[in-house]
């Protein structure tokens, strides 16, 4: 059945009840999903690497800056979900976008920065989603084959079938309307990182507890000399540093995970989302504090960049395809929580410039077995397809785009996750300049700047080593 839908038949009879104050459909979700779409967008395969980056600071440098960074990021995600609402936080105007806050506080020429940092890091991490996905699958095949003829066969697996496939299912998962919808995924996803953390975790408590290698740890982390040079010691310890601080990020998503959070008279939407931020900080926290620490013990200084796509783990076997898989399953969900706020930005911009299209802004509803009514847009379908060829074409032709991730990274780092939510409060708050708080904000900015510079740095170099070493057609763990 094929029923057509324009935005104007919202407008009169009993489907007024399911509109919001302001025309747009009733908003569902709770401090629950906003939970897990940020574990979702947060606790990423990432947490296996923060061995390695551990490993690079040691002991004292490692811990510090997880718990650091760690508070950075909560405060200035406190900040930034006041501005959901302009001008009162509780009671003004909704801002859909991360776009629309900086707007409605900043305007100017900060609000096309914004986008241009929030827009190209989510296109950057779709890319990479996709090739780590494919990374892990290539994984468990590998893992299958070193258990059959040993741990030194060649057992070279490409990855772009796994490409192919992934970027398949995201054609289909990306038919799902908008981030509202978003939630029964992200919970999918959050329940697969939790599984394949605790598997890395347990890998390394029980390695630790077997003490079967003589494994090497300091104080300060690799030693130069033995480990490593002393500019590869400068140039691993400013990645290491940038890795840290990205790993936390989610502000290039915040307010549109907050714009899934029903209203409530009594816990309005910036409540929520801060209880909603605390708990799904403190929990990446706690998960990043112990995988990295564990396995950095588990590892040593020789600690792998990710101990189960590349092999710190041989056995069980079975245990290594399983959290692999779990790995992969996270980065459908991860993929999409990433891809919808880019999604939503192209539809509603091309919806406001051709408003009287109706291949763009009408819709059919199609009654689906075991599903109920869908409603498909042309517009949506084509555009979200041919989005997730052209990623899945682009991380087939450029394997090493991973790289090209930490300098995203860093490039979007500094604006979105510190400079815009302080300068937001402060405009807000209509903060004296000068004053003791404007003076810590600032400082705060600043030492983010640095943190943000020196990690790019160190992000070219380990692109122009990656290129140097790159063999097309090669398999690229």
């Amino acid at each position: 059945m094929f029923v057509e839908k324009i935005p104007g038949d919202y407008e009169n009879g009993d489907v007024n009840k399911n509109l919001d104050d302001d025309g747009r459909f009733k908003r569902t979700g709770t401090w629950v999903t906003a939970s897990a779409h940020i574990i979702t967008a947060v606790i990423g395969s990432g947490v296996l690497s923060l061995a390695w980056a551990v490993a690079q600071l040691g002991w004292v440098g490692g811990p510090a800056a997880l718990v650091v960074f760690s508070f950075i990021t909560y405060f200035t995600s406190t900040l930034l979900a006041d501005a959901y609402r302009a001008p009162d936080p509780v009671n003004g105007q909704r801002n859909y976008t991360y776009m629309d806050a900086v707007r409605a506080y900043l305007g100017g020429r900060k609000v096309q920065l914004c986008g241009l940092a929030q827009y190209m890091n989510l296109t950057g991490i779709t890319i990479g989603y996709t090739i780590t996905s494919s990374i892990s699958m290539v994984a468990v095949k590998r893992s299958n084959c070193f258990h059959k003829h040993g741990h030194h066969a060649k057992c070279e697996t490409s990855n772009y079938p796994f490409m192919v496939i992934f970027g398949c299912i995201q054609i289909l998962l990306s038919q799902i309307p908008n981030f509202a919808k978003l939630s029964w995924l992200s919970i999918i996803a959050s329940v697969m990182s939790f599984a394949y953390s605790f598997i890395g975790l347990g890998l390394s408590i029980a390695k630790v507890a077997g003490g079967e290698d003589d494994v090497r740890t300091t104080l300060t982390g690799v030693v130069v000399g033995v480990d490593v040079s002393g500019s590869e010691k400068v140039w691993r310890t400013l990645q290491a540093i940038g890795d840290i601080a990205f790993a936390y990020s989610f502000s290039n998503v915040l307010i549109e995970i907050q714009d899934t959070i029903k209203w409530s008279p009594v816990v309005p939407e910036n409540k929520s989302m801060k209880r909603a931020t605390a708990i799904g900080v403190s929990t990446t926290t706690i998960f990043y504090v112990l995988c990295g620490l564990v396995g950095y013990a588990a590892f040593g200084n020789d600690a792998p960049g990710n101990f189960l796509t590349g092999f710190g783990f041989y056995e069980p076997f079975w245990l290594i395809d399983f959290a692999n898989i779990c790995i992969a399953i996270h980065l459908l969900g991860a993929y999409q929580v990433f891809a919808q706020p880019l999604f939503g930005f192209v539809e509603g911009w091309c919806s406001r410039r051709w408003p009287g299209n109706r291949f763009i802004t009408s819709e059919q509803a199609v009654r689906v077995p075991f599903y109920g009514v869908y409603y498909i847009n042309l517009f949506r379908l084509v555009w979200r397809t041919t989005y997730v060829i052209v990623t899945a074409l682009v991380a087939m032709l450029f394997p090493f785009f991973n790289n090209f991730l930490g300098l995203i990274g860093a490039g979007s780092f500094w604006p979105l996750v510190v400079y815009f939510p302080i300068e937001i409060h402060i405009a807000q708050t209509k903060m004296a300049k000068y004053s003791f708080k404007w003076m810590w904000l600032k400082i705060l900015t600043w030492a983010c700047l640095i943190v943000s510079l020196i990690a790019a740095a160190a992000s070219v170099q380990g692109l122009i080593q990656s290129l140097q070493a790159y063999k097309p057609f090669q398999l690229q763990d």
